[in-house]
């Protein structure tokens, strides 16, 4: 058995990450980053100079480097970041992209690094399955996965054992995500209407469609309220067509992105993940659970793994615009029940979900892997 790092507060993490876009991955790695960074440990991103993540990263202090090229420009790219790797002397990498997961991955080897972790984030199918394993086994020591639905579609993909790969969901801060707090103004409504949102990067998997189909189910029965579709992405017209073409132009709010998302669940009545793939646990799930907002979720990924039906919240079949709306009803006209289906949420994000609980389970990983004789001073 390997012998625990006697000094895990002097750490070197480098992260990368490959997205352009802002949402839950990228957030998570961000959060990854400034966790430790106050736990004392020194840590790096690697990410396109033109992303969020990157501007986002610096804007916080933590040191970034550029990561580029194209696929013709792998090998070159691979030197590059292996000679930068080797300056560095990271203990641990961990790349959280496709892309950059095999140029991090082959750089890390060439580099010695003495712990490279793989991150997934969202359940997708690999069409060849044999190529693919050696991006979280040769270029790997550990994968982890935000739902413990990815790591079984995980461990059966590549036969993985159990020691070889971990959930752990992404955490919240319980200081931010809080039910006492400033409530966002997301519209002109009287302040007892009610009000059903969605938040998230407006892209094709997230749902949108069924949410609006179950609005006009909703408006067409007498519902009076509103629906608010908070975040941006590259579906927006396509929503906003299907909003006017159900006529619901009346009723639904399309924001934009919005930094203050906690102000913002607050002032939801409801918050809808009505996710069709890919899911991992949501983020979002977790943090109206913390605020104490209902929330109805979709029967996909790890949405079940915290939206426990009947207990913390409702769950409807995925593309079921019907039966979300009887859901929708069921949480706003049983207002005992889905009480205390928010007050058992809170409490199962403060026992399992916090922000320094994922920082301790990442820790216990990094601790198992780490010795002193795998010290990047020896590279």
């Amino acid at each position: 058995m390997r012998r625990v790092s006697p000094e895990p507060c002097r750490w070197r993490i480098v992260h990368s990450e490959c997205s352009l876009g802002w949402g839950g991955q990228e957030h998570r790695v961000l959060a990854e980053l400034e966790g430790f960074k106050k736990r004392g440990c020194d840590v790096w991103l690697l990410a396109p100079v033109s992303s969020e993540v990157f501007r986002r990263a610096q804007a916080t202090g933590i040191p970034c480097e550029p990561l580029s090229g194209g696929r013709w420009q792998f090998p070159f790219a691979v030197l590059k970041v292996a000679a930068w790797l080797r300056r560095v002397r990271p203990h641990v990498l961990n790349p959280h992209s496709s892309r950059d997961g095999w140029l991090l991955g082959v750089a890390g080897r060439l580099a010695r690094v003495p712990l490279i972790i793989r991150t997934r984030h969202i359940d997708v199918d690999y069409p060849n399955r044999w190529l693919s394993r050696h991006a979280f086994t040769t270029f790997a020591d550990h994968v982890l996965t935000t739902s413990d639905k990815i790591t079984k579609h995980f461990q059966e993909m590549f036969e993985l054992p159990d020691e070889r790969i971990t959930t752990v969901p992404t955490g919240v801060d319980l200081s931010i995500f809080s039910p006492e707090g400033e409530k966002a103004k997301l519209g002109s409504d009287p302040i007892n209407a009610p009000l059903i949102g969605m938040v998230s990067v407006l892209r094709s998997w997230k749902g949108h469609a069924t949410f609006l189909e179950a609005a006009a189910r909703l408006k067409a029965s007498g519902f009076n309220g509103r629906f608010v579709i908070v975040g941006d992405g590259p579906i927006r017209e396509r929503i906003e067509q299907q909003a006017a073409g159900l006529a619901l132009g009346d009723v639904v709010t399309l924001t934009g992105h919005r930094e203050d998302v906690p102000a913002v669940l607050r002032a939801l009545s409801v918050l809808v993940v009505p996710s069709t793939k890919h899911e991992g646990v949501p983020q979002i799930g977790l943090q109206a659970l913390a605020v104490k907002t209902p929330v109805v979720g979709s029967d996909v990924g790890g949405i079940p793994q915290i939206i426990h039906d009947g207990e913390t919240g409702r769950i409807f079949p995925a593309n079921d615009a019907k039966i979300l709306a009887v859901k929708l009803r069921e949480t706003l006209s049983q207002t005992d029940v889905t009480r205390r289906m928010a007050e058992r949420g809170r409490a199962m994000v403060e026992a399992e979900y916090g922000f320094d609980t994922m920082l301790d389970k990442l820790e216990a990983i990094y601790r198992r892997h780490l010795s002193t004789a795998a010290s990047p001073d020896r590279i």
